[in-house]
């Protein structure tokens, strides 16, 4: 499924661009042959993580489009969740020339050496979706609420459980989180815990597994393999006798995972249902498993909007106006808090897909038959 194809569609460009961007004429700094703000024409880079995943395909298509309306030429690649290959993409890019960069980092730790390069090149970077850690040269942050992505997760196990009316259980959870080198796992996490702790706590929900703490259930690359063997050792070791009511699963192809592994174990008839399940990114395959009873909510972000926000980041900063932000103080790199745009996300299941997913457009109802 995965190809290793450097790039997907992207212009070409990159050796009229070099005859532009020379040593004294960079990103607007006032060479010899560019003036600040002479944007036309130029080359922007896009890095996305994989091929693997149908957001990131989305995102990089969504980007690549509100660059090139905005009069850019692009270059995009993924990186087929290979940080040292990522790295390499991104040298290349600076090598040719690109003008600004849009980045959505494998290893959110792994990239402070390149960047220095692209700093010393004056292009400006925008981290996309994943912070960007340990570095001074990330300009912008695009994103979600991404802690509240969580809050929307918790608050939805315990509606549906009953445990916000009064409903006493004890139910029982098991927890799993996003992968450890993405910065945005932690916010996730964090989010839906803060709702589900004191249910927790007072033994109201049980995770028979024991495994409560981020570094237990972390899923590296948010991998769906990853997460249907973890869920299938969690049944057989913690599930010989009772049921699991719900899981806490903080995206689309990990929740994939885990159904395959709860279904695999008997889950999915009327005297074994499936529990609770959520979701995130609202995947067409996810968003049809909600639709036929399976995967119980997605939490929706337009990545229509997001694409908009970084490339406008991009656009206003080489033409010398000052994006517009709307977070400045959370987003902690470990060297700067990054100034952030944050996006709404939204809770959707079987309810109200229609309405959001449909009626705003991002699904036709032919797509999801």
């Amino acid at each position: 499924m995965r190809t290793r194809r450097g790039a997907l569609a992207a212009t070409a460009g990159a050796a009229s661009l070099a005859l532009v961007l020379t040593a004294c004429g960079r990103s607007g700094d006032g060479g010899s042959e560019e003036k600040p703000g002479d944007t036309k024409g130029a080359t922007i880079g896009i890095a996305m993580p994989t091929k693997s995943s149908e957001r990131w395909i989305s995102d990089g298509a969504n980007v690549v489009k509100d660059l090139r309306a905005k009069g850019y030429r692009t270059k995009l690649v993924y990186g087929e969740d290979d940080p040292d290959t990522q790295v390499a993409q991104l040298e290349n890019l600076i090598t040719q020339g690109v003008k600004g960069l849009i980045v959505a980092a494998i290893d959110n730790k792994s990239l402070a050496n390149v960047l220095q390069e692209a700093a010393d090149a004056h292009i400006p970077v925008i981290a996309y979706d994943r912070l960007i850690l340990g570095t001074p040269n990330v300009d912008y942050y695009a994103s979600f609420d991404n802690e509240k992505v969580g809050t929307l997760q918790g608050r939805y196990i315990v509606h549906r459980l009953g445990l916000d009316k009064g409903r006493k259980g004890p139910f029982s959870i098991e927890l799993f989180a996003g992968s450890n080198d993405d910065n945005n796992t932690k916010y996730f996490f964090s989010g839906a815990m803060k709702v589900l702790r004191p249910y927790l706590d007072d033994k109201r929900l049980v995770v028979r597994s024991g495994q409560t703490a981020l570094n237990q259930v972390t899923t590296l690359r948010w991998d769906g393999t990853t997460a249907q063997k973890r869920m299938e050792d969690i049944l057989t070791s913690s599930y010989r006798s009772g049921r699991v009511d719900a899981v806490l699963s903080p995206y689309d192809g990990i929740s994939i995972g885990v159904l395959s592994a709860l279904k695999s174990d008997g889950y999915g008839s009327a005297a074994k249902p499936l529990p609770v399940v959520t979701g995130q990114d609202a995947e067409l395959a996810s968003v049809k498993s909600i639709i036929a009873g399976q995967q119980t909510q997605t939490v929706y972000k337009d990545l229509r909007k997001l694409a908009d926000v970084a490339a406008t980041m991009l656009d206003d900063s080489l033409k010398g106006k000052k994006p517009q932000v709307n977070d400045t103080k959370t987003y902690d790199n470990g060297v700067k808090v990054v100034p952030a745009h944050l996006l709404q996300p939204v809770s959707v299941d079987k309810s109200n897909y229609r309405e959001v997913l449909v009626g705003g457009g991002y699904y036709t109802e032919s797509e999801l038959k």
